[in-house]
């Protein structure tokens, strides 16, 4: 295990199993019955996530050398030299984008490079430039659905798919806004433009729980696009949004406490979590005789 350690970190395995989890959303909304292209594209995503969080890592192992919540991750470290962990994210890349196409051909293909291209391009470059990165940056979140969509048959065109992908939208932007209020200052030491160099404290928290409640809305409003069409599943959610606004509720307040952001970040993650299965859920009843 201590050998594969250093690339299992390099993978940042939970962060792509997230990926493969909303491309598997996506898919199994469209057609739950094709189970051996699911199973591919899902790994096909789960692969290409790896490799591309490795190659972020290869490119920003300088500023993670200058952060204490980073200084230990492989590069950094010296665990992983720099050559062996960019070959090691060009395989994973290379044996990611092929599974898509083996799986749902070159829609699937197209969109795994452009969230690449998008990710270790122009986001990974705004980020050196601008507090705002995470805006634009979260559009990645919203092309591991499309990609189970049109890996399972559906067009992009599809206005259900539009309203899956903008709560994957939504969700991304306070995801990284939380950690900028735990971890803004160390941002800054980087040499990274951060929020807490333009904005206060509690600004950054009512601008963050502003967008919070919007995500959690997002989701009263999948019913109105056919992406839900279970009663059960379509009132599940009013509670889910009810949790979510409730817990972020101290971010609203003058002096939001302390340890509202790491708690927070686990609440969001856990609420995307909940409405992905949700969805599956609501097409497992459809299915069910």
């Amino acid at each position: 295990m201590s050998v594969w350690k250093p690339y299992i970190v390099l993978s940042r395995i939970y962060i792509s199993l997230f990926a493969a989890c909303s491309a598997a959303t996506g898919f199994f909304l469209f057609s739950p019955h094709r189970v051996p292209e699911l199973l591919m594209t899902i790994a096909g995503v789960f692969l290409l996530a790896c490799g591309a969080s490795a190659l972020n890592q290869y490119q920003e192992q300088d500023i993670d050398a200058k952060m204490e919540r980073t200084r230990q991750r492989p590069l950094p470290s010296g665990a992983i030299a720099p050559a062996r962990a960019l070959s090691f994210s060009a395989a994973l890349v290379c044996a990611g984008q092929f599974l898509l196409a083996w799986a749902a051909g070159a829609p699937a293909f197209v969109l795994g490079l452009a969230a690449l291209l998008w990710y270790n391009s122009i986001y990974t470059y705004l980020k050196r430039v601008t507090a705002f990165a995470s805006v634009p940056g979260a559009l990645v979140g919203i092309i591991p659905p499309a990609i189970g969509w049109v890996a399972a048959g559906g067009a992009l065109s599809d206005p259900r798919l539009a309203a899956i992908c903008f709560i994957f939208f939504m969700w991304q932007v306070p995801h990284f806004w939380l950690l900028v209020l735990h971890h803004g200052g160390e941002y800054e030491a980087a040499g990274l433009p951060s929020l807490t160099g333009i904005m206060s404290r509690p600004q950054i928290s009512r601008i963050t729980f502003a967008w919070i409640v919007s995500a959690a809305i997002a989701s009263l409003a999948l019913p109105l696009y056919g992406s839900v069409r279970s009663p059960l599943v379509t009132l599940s959610f009013i509670p889910l949004a009810a949790w979510l606004i409730w817990g972020g509720r101290s971010l609203a307040m003058e002096r939001p406490f302390s340890a509202s952001p790491p708690i927070l970040f686990r609440k969001i993650n856990l609420y995307l979590f909940c409405i992905m299965a949700l969805l599956a859920l609501d097409s497992i009843f459809l299915i069910i005789p």
